[in-house]
């Protein structure tokens, strides 16, 4: 069922600070992560010889398609469209995968699709092609914000409910409804105390 309604105000101000603020935060956090970066790539190589890299489409703000960058979690398969994993003992997860993806430092790339602007640290998770092509038309009103590293959906319901079912959609329009700085604060405080205790990672 589509929300009872939807109010959605860009400022143009707020924008230009999100904006800076992305940058500031996605150069600091590479540059103190490129140890553990580096560290994560080794590890991939020794594990299977396999590339450090994955890259994927996704569907970006206002439907337009962008590349996605994370760290290899999976082991190489032909290019085929297929769901997420949902659970650490995913035979396509590799062993040094389970920790990347358990500790989110297979995340960590994403912030090179910050810097480029098809992503913001904070809002609705970007969503793959096939799936978005099997959206009601109302669940498209998602792609009114710029996707981001992690959301409201994210905190509340990750390991709860698929991002493409209709009720993962609900709560990122319930960002999209009342985001602003405060909201994005506490949805920040919560992924840290999620990455750090590692609730909901698979």
């Amino acid at each position: 069922m589509p929300p009872l309604s939807l109010i959605y105000r860009e400022n143009p101000a707020t924008r230009r600070v999100r904006r800076s603020v992305d940058i500031v935060v996605a150069v600091i956090v590479l540059t103190i992560a490129f140890p553990i970066l580096l560290i994560a790539a080794v590890a991939i190589k020794l594990d299977d010889g396999g590339s450090v890299f994955f890259a994927q489409r996704r569907v970006g703000r206002f439907e337009r398609l962008f590349t996605i960058y994370k760290l290899r979690t999976m082991r190489q398969r032909p290019l085929t469209d297929e769901l997420s994993p949902t659970s650490g003992r995913d035979h396509r997860i590799t062993r040094v995968g389970y920790w990347l993806r358990k500790t989110s430092i297979d995340e960590l790339p994403q912030l090179i699709n910050v810097l480029r602007g098809e992503m913001t640290l904070i809002g609705p998770r970007p969503e793959m092609p096939f799936l978005v092509r099997q959206f009601e038309p109302w669940q498209h009103l998602r792609h009114l914000a710029i996707p981001g590293i992690t959301g409201l959906w994210q905190v509340r319901a990750r390991s709860i409910i698929p991002l493409h079912y209709p009720e993962a959609t609900h709560i990122d329009l319930e960002y999209i409804n009342k985001a602003s700085p405060l909201t994005d604060g506490a949805i920040l405080v919560d992924t840290l105390r999620s990455v750090f205790s590692t609730q909901g990672a698979y």
